[in-house]
């Protein structure tokens, strides 16, 4: 069984179907509350193919009960900035503007719905609807009407794109067709007022819009069901105006799905794939309809990238799909796109009023309907919209008030002394005047505190340690000051550690802290996470508790302050107070391997809290805790002593480290912007 605590101490289809096509395919039609929608209303799982071979991986059903109407929901504020939005997508509607039996309050409902998500209070943050084109069965007038003013709900709340489907245009033609119904009340003149629309084809039946969401601007592009070659060109020729936006490409016919729900590209989709979405690595995921069932796939394309192709239709459903949609609710911060699909016409029904075939439809939770799709945003944009990293900054910039200490590990910050070497200026990741990373520290590297307060570090090796236990590295934090760090590899069987401590006579030794204090550093720990590293120490003044009178704690050898790691890789900062005989000791979570985190111990005099990139954890203790009972002994990097010996040191990174005599807010920490 896992535990935290230190020892002895308790941690306080077969043929894929179309309109034109007999068989299994198509014949020959609130203040809605996200986290209380879904707890009995009945899923009709749809066919899919394993998750791990279409690319990404099932996600949990939402709850979505007792959804009220929609009717009178007024929209929240979109917010561009957050991190999560979500992309709706409406495929084929045509079932329900059919002649005399059209029926459009199904859609009605949806459109009132997406008002209602529109803002990121409480919302999903709904950025932008498009739709999958066949918005109607036969494409006459009437219809076409019918459905121009069913849209009219969403005009000035929620933008949009619509592009034509077969059914839309009557025929097989392409977008050099010329005038119809569709391009009159669907055409470059609707959607000229939107914020987000970017233009159309000279033809009218290509648009495409830019979007504001989670900080960056994205590219949908909205392709008529046949775009011609003159098309094709045009929509090359807004990738190559927008060169740095990732692009969702949206079309009627893309590609086709097994009753597995593993999807192959139709003819015109391999048109679309060899014409323009293969070569343009812009183009991240492409969406279409008009063919069933639902089903997905991942390409390469030609920069050896992942493309998602996914076919998203319902109109074989009761009631013709009943206007359901598909929210792709993107997530940049977990690196995810979460997937649901579900009908707001049906969620807005009394469950216990719902028809058998309502409760059937009202969400579809099978493995191409409700699914989560796993990119590294950053890594798979970076070929054409590279992450610009943020510049260092100077010491003076990242020392504030009441600053005691600091350490960096950059150019000429460090000096080595090594006996035999002479002396010279480290350039970030060198020894003497070398600069590669991987080169060795040597003994007797003084790492300068910058405050000029006489604090400065000085390099050692102990036990079984070689050269390679303490190296130069250019890693660092995204938002560290310097851009470099410290790799350690400390361990056991044999111990081995590098240590950097203060000198003898560093005031830093006696400081006591009595009016608070906030100790930061950055860590990096390695993936894989190999070998023993239980209890290894990251920071630490040396010395026995026992011999500053306090009796209250584990052991009286233990040091009086101290972050570490457990052997499940939770933080531990324990601390014995210059004022009171305790020894109060946070807890982080499980902190994860292979990435940076910055690491905050924040005392205002009364109480110390942990915070881990920039986020309070929750088992802070609420023990009186005033200073640190320090007793004129050396500050240390990279290790922990028990009973005044060192045994194994840290393993992985470090970056810049401060020590400040007050008491900071979140705001002041050296990741501030």
């Amino acid at each position: 069984m896992a535990t935290e605590d230190r020892p002895g101490k308790a941690g306080t289809a077969g043929t894929a179907g179309t309109e034109d096509s007999p068989g299994p395919g198509k014949p020959s039609g609130r203040t809605l509350d996200r986290r209380s929608l879904l707890q009995t209303a009945l899923a009709v799982p749809a066919a899919g193919a394993a998750a791990t071979a279409l690319g990404s991986v099932p996600a949990q059903a939402l709850d979505r009960t007792n959804a009220p109407s929609t009717a009178s929901a007024a929209g929240g504020r979109f917010d561009p900035d957050v991190p999560r939005f979500a992309l709706a997508v409406l495929p084929d509607t045509q079932y329900l503007f059919d002649a005399d039996s059209a029926d459009p309050a199904p859609l009605r409902e949806t459109f009132r719905y997406l008002i209602a998500e529109r803002g990121s209070t409480g919302g999903a943050n709904i950025a932008f609807m498009t739709h999958l084109g066949d918005v109607t069965e036969h494409g006459t007038q009437d219809e076409i009407a019918l459905a121009a003013k069913t849209f009219r709900t969403l005009d000035g709340k929620v933008p949009y794109s619509v592009l034509a489907g077969n059914h839309d245009i009557n025929g097989s033609t392409d977008d050099q067709r010329g005038d119809t119904a569709y391009l009159r009340s669907f055409g470059p003149h609707r959607f000229a007022t939107m914020p987000t629309f970017g233009g159309a084809s000279p033809d009218g039946y290509n648009s495409y819009h830019v979007l504001r969401a989670a900080g960056r601007s994205w590219l949908v592009l909205a392709l008529d069901w046949r775009v011609s070659d003159a098309g094709l060109r045009w929509a090359r020729d807004v990738l190559a105006r927008h060169p740095a936006l990732p692009a969702v490409l949206t079309t009627h016919d893309l590609a086709w799905s097994d009753e597995n729900g593993a999807a192959s590209l139709s003819d015109n989709g391999r048109r679309l794939w060899d014409g323009l979405i293969r070569d343009h690595d812009q183009i991240f995921l492409a969406l279409g309809g008009h063919y069933w069932p639902p089903g997905r796939t991942v390409l390469t394309n030609d920069a050896g990238h992942d493309v998602h192709i996914h076919i998203t239709n319902y109109q074989d459903r009761y009631y013709g799909g009943a206007g359901m949609i598909r929210l792709y609710n993107f997530d940049v911060v977990r690196g995810v796109i979460d997937i649901e699909t579900f009908a707001p016409w049906f969620l807005a029904r009394n469950p216990r009023e719902r028809t058998p075939l309502e409760a059937e439809t009202v969400e579809l939770t099978g493995d191409t309907d409700r699914f989560t799709m796993e990119i590294d945003f950053t890594a798979r944009f970076a070929s054409f919209a590279p992450p610009k990293p943020r510049a260092p900054r100077p010491a003076s910039a990242v020392m504030p008030r009441g600053t005691l200490a600091y350490w960096r590990f950059d150019k000429d910050t460090a000096t080595a002394t090594a006996t035999g070497t002479g002396t010279g200026t480290g350039t970030g990741t060198g020894t003497g005047t070398g600069t590669g990373t991987g080169t060795t520290v040597p003994d007797g590297t003084v790492a300068r505190d910058l405050t000029g307060r006489g604090n400065n570090l000085t390099v050692s090796r102990l036990n079984a340690a070689e050269d390679t236990t303490l190296t130069w590295s250019e890693e660092h934090h995204a938002d560290q000051p310097a851009h470099a760090s410290l790799r350690f590899d400390g361990g056991k069987s044999p111990d081995r550690a590098a240590v950097l401590t203060t000198s003898a006579g560093a005031p830093l030794n006696s400081e006591k802290f009595t009016s608070g204090y906030t100790i930061e550093t950055f860590v990096k720990l390695p993936k894989p996470f190999e070998g023993d590293h239980a209890w290894m120490g990251i920071l630490s003044w040396e010395g026995r508790n026992g011999d500053a009178g306090k009796t209250t704690g584990w052991s009286p050898d233990e040091p009086t302050c101290s972050l570490n790691l457990s052997p499940e890789r939770f933080l531990q900062f324990v601390v014995y107070p210059h004022v009171q005989d305790a020894d109060p000791t946070s807890w982080s979570h499980a902190v994860p391997v292979g990435r940076w985190m910055h690491i905050a111990i924040v005392n205002d005099t009364r109480r110390t809290v942990m915070y881990v990139d920039g986020s309070k954890i929750a088992r802070n203790p609420t023990q009186r805790s005033t200073g640190i009972a320090t007793q004129g002994k050396p500050f240390v990097l990279g290790a922990t002593q028990f009973a005044e010996r060192f045994s194994h040191g840290f393993y992985g990174w470090l970056g810049d480290t401060r020590i400040v005599n007050r008491p900071l807010p979140p705001a002041d920490f050296m990741t501030a912007r």
